[in-house]
């Protein structure tokens, strides 16, 4: 995939992955950043299991990238939620 296809799924699928996990954006660029490590996490654990990860701008590879990107965001908001209850 190019760069600038990857920006757009990252984009879409941080989107959606914020909007399932807590019901708001984190902002654009966090979104981009944590929708494309979504994808390649999805891609790879698709992968991992048999079935095939991230193969272009479709609505398979989008779907692959949201369940990635819904991953990565309870990760985040578990390591950096907790932070900020301690202080």
């Amino acid at each position: 995939m190019s760069f600038l296809a990857w920006l757009i799924l990252g984009l879409i699928a941080g989107f959606i992955g914020s909007k399932l996990v807590n019901k708001s954006g984190s902002g654009l660029v966090l979104d981009i950043v944590l929708g494309i490590a979504g994808a390649i996490l999805g891609g790879f654990l698709f992968s991992f299991f048999g079935a095939s990860g991230v193969s272009g701008l479709n609505l398979y590879s989008l779907i692959v990238a949201v369940i990635g990107s819904v991953l990565v965001l309870v990760i985040y908001h578990a390591l950096f939620r907790s932070r900020s209850v301690r202080s």
